[in-house]
């Protein structure tokens, strides 16, 4: 079944020329003009991904993201917006926002970021990870490596189980914040040094000499772990 996609903007050529954009890519598309509009939608509809304005009239998208959430507090959703300043992209990642587009914006984009949002949630349905010696499983907050559960606090955990979703893929210091602790922490340098360091000692302590998937820094891009 096509993923179901409810975009909202009281711009009427926003919403159709987005709608005839992802109808091509073979989804289904819903549409309105306020926030109080879209949350009836959302009350009688199964959505897989909201694209939303800010500023609208009756109920503005933060407002309407935040009943949104009450509904459903794992439903996924981006920001389109003329808002331009920085305040206005850190307070739309503090609800829980996975993407923030400016206006004027290109339909194409759009397109390619709600791909990518959804191949990123689709990828982290999966509740357990096995990177041969290394085994997560995510339901019972376990991690085995070598048939030893590794002694993780719970951030370790987080970190562990976001950088092993992805063995390919280098993820920067902000993505790791914005993933493990929050966007609040992104000027702490520190926090994320000091637990990249623990969890590295305590995946080589347990491996004992043995190969073992590694936290190896990307200098000037971040971090990723290696599986041998």
């Amino acid at each position: 079944m096509n993923e179901t996609i409810l975009i909202v903007d009281d711009e009427p050529t926003i919403l159709d020329v987005s709608k005839r954009y992802l109808e091509k890519e073979n989804f289904k598309v819903l549409t309105a003009s306020d926030g109080k509009e879209a949350l009836e939608i959302c009350q009688h509809n199964q959505i897989n991904l909201i694209v939303t304005d800010i500023m609208m009239p009756e109920v503005d998208g933060y407002d309407f993201i935040l009943q949104v959430l009450d509904l459903d507090e794992e439903i996924p959703f981006l920001f389109i917006s003329a808002k331009t300043q920085e305040k206005d992209r850190l307070y739309s990642l503090t609800l829980g926002a996975d993407d923030y587009i400016t206006k004027p914006f290109s339909p194409r984009e759009l397109v390619l970021r709600i791909k990518n949002i959804l191949r990123r949630i689709n990828k982290n349905t999966s509740k357990f990870i096995n990177r041969g010696v290394l085994k997560i499983d995510y339901e019972k907050r376990a991690a085995i490596l070598y048939d030893v559960p590794l002694d993780l606090t719970i951030k370790e955990f987080d970190l562990l189980w976001v950088l092993a979703l992805d063995k390919e893929r280098v993820y920067s210091k902000s993505e790791l914040f914005e993933k493990v602790w929050g966007s609040d922490y992104y000027e702490d340098a520190n926090t994320m040094n000091v637990h990249i360091h623990r969890l590295r000692d305590k995946l080589e302590h347990v491996s004992d000499g043995r190969p073992h998937p590694a936290i190896k820094t990307i200098w000037g891009l971040g971090y990723k772990l290696e599986v041998d």
